[in-house]
């Protein structure tokens, strides 16, 4: 972003191989991080998978947080209908990197259920999968894609949950 700040994730990271599904009791949730929440068709996948539960640990900065962070949460949890805990890490101003902190929990329906705030904190929220199944219900939207009109290819977690 000239002007405004520099970064370059792939500079230190590297691109997954597969769709991360893991089952905790009986409940699928999936692990993206950061820069994945900007492609829905990952989130998408996920659902289509099973997951009811995305867990998406980030470092949006305080340009791209005020922005962008709220936002994308909440779509992706609306568009997929499943629940979203974002984690970000509290911001340190002695470091080189600002970090937007607000970590937050969203519903299915795109309520935020629980925000922190910039510096330390632990939120708790409580998962209430019954309203998933409410929301699903209400709209329909998985079960209601237009599969006729387009589709999405991805590669399937098969065995891989966890």
């Amino acid at each position: 972003m000239p002007g405004r700040i520099y970064f370059h994730e792939s500079d230190t990271l590297a691109a997954g191989e597969n769709i991360t599904i893991v089952r905790y009791r009986s409940h699928l949730f999936a692990l993206m991080i950061c820069y994945d929440c900007r492609f829905p068709e990952l989130a998408r996948a996920a659902a289509l998978e099973g997951a009811e539960l995305l867990v998406i640990p980030a470092a949006f900065n305080t340009t791209t947080g005020p922005a962008h962070w709220q936002l994308l949460m909440r779509c992706r949890a609306v568009d997929n209908q499943l629940f979203v805990a974002a984690a970000s890490p509290a911001r340190n101003l002695s470091a080189s990197y600002q970090a937007w902190g607000h970590s937050l929990v969203v519903d299915p329906w795109g309520d935020i259920l629980q925000e922190a705030g910039s510096g330390e904190e632990i939120i708790h929220a409580r998962l209430d999968f019954s309203r998933l199944e409410q929301v699903r219900q209400e709209l329909p939207l998985l079960r209601q894609r237009r599969k006729d009109l387009y589709r999405l290819d991805y590669k399937a977690p098969g065995n891989g949950i966890v």
